[in-house]
């Protein structure tokens, strides 16, 4: 199969494939798209098994963005009990594979994606041309990249940025981060802005207020929110409220002058109310430095192929898509 290449986004609950080809000189057209719940296999290998299954050719390469560190071209993923490496994935019959992060792969694909590839939350800025960007998203997790770029020069760069210590930015974050300590050790970013992260934050909330603390699945807070529901919105507020400033401690500390990108699965889903909501005035809340994040865009990735783009562009700049 000529310029192909088998392509996944792979994270804590679906498994993805496409078999991505060369289209035109710089384009990637996608086909044989597939999404597995990653619960219904015992390892990733076993997926993609499953998934070749379903191809009547098979490209001899494969690149998999997955939701955790990339260590010697191996995985042990954050949130699934699943790791893999690249030699595994080989001997699925590839004649290379590779894996990068998630985040590493949205910020591949950034730098390639058309403007009807992103939605503006917030003012509308353009940035400053060839500066470093900062790619974020909260999904089963919280991931981060950044696309470094210096004098003409592009390197994408995956962190676990996701991991560091929550800094609380108002009372009742500070209060909210008191209860979370009772169940966790270390209190991280992930813990407040993920799915998990917002029933955490619901269930602080209630509990803040001498509520019995009612479970509730991410998406239902989300769907509750929008629908009124006065605990739900407050849970959804502050969800928004501590995603900006997030945000904009990012984009201080990644220097992205080029625009902070939003990806992972919830935003998209919560992208009016992202709009409506505290996000951008946290992002800009930086104090002495609020001067150099104001001019930042913050742009949602609204393309859902942008991690198999990017997982293609990583395999044309690596050489691995097939002669």
């Amino acid at each position: 199969m000529s310029g192909t290449v088998l392509v996944g986004d792979v994270g804590g609950t679906h498994a993805r494939f496409a078999v991505a080809a060369r289209a035109g000189d710089s384009g990637f057209a996608l086909t044989e798209r597939a999404d597995l719940n990653t619960d219904d296999f015992p390892t990733l290998a076993a997926a993609v098994r499953a998934y070749l299954g379903r191809l009547a050719a098979a490209p001899g390469a494969i690149v998999l963005a997955v939701a955790g560190p990339v260590t010697a071209g191996a995985v042990k993923f954050t949130n699934h009990a699943w790791n893999t490496s690249e030699a595994e994935l080989r001997t699925a019959g590839f004649r290379s594979a590779m894996l990068i992060n998630d985040f590493a792969a949205l910020a591949f694909a950034i730098a390639s994606l058309g403007e009807k590839s992103f939605r503006t939350i917030g003012p509308e800025h353009p940035g400053l041309a060839g500066e470093t960007i900062t790619v974020l998203g909260a999904g089963t997790g919280f991931g981060v990249s950044c696309l470094a770029r210096y004098r003409g020069r592009a390197v994408p760069l995956a962190t676990e940025g996701g991991h560091m210590g929550f800094a609380p930015g108002t009372g009742d974050e500070v209060e909210l981060v008191r209860t979370l300590r009772r169940r966790f050790d270390h209190v991280s970013v992930e813990r407040v802005l993920s799915g998990p992260g917002l029933e955490n934050i619901h269930t602080g909330l209630a509990e803040l207020r001498g509520m019995t603390a009612t479970h509730l699945p991410a998406e239902k807070i989300v769907a509750a929110a929008q629908a009124g529901d006065v605990a739900c919105r407050a849970s959804l507020d502050m969800f928004c409220g501590i995603f900006g400033s997030v945000a904009g401690d990012f984009a201080l500390a990644h220097g992205a002058r080029g625009g902070v990108f939003i990806g992972g699965g919830i935003a998209a889903k919560i992208e009016d109310y992202l709009e409506t909501s505290a996000f951008r005035a946290r992002f800009e809340a930086k104090g002495r430095m609020s001067y150099y994040v104001q001019p930042i865009p913050t742009r949602l990735v609204a393309n859902p192929d942008a991690a198999f783009l990017g997982a293609a562009r990583a395999a044309q700049d690596y050489g691995l898509l097939d002669a």
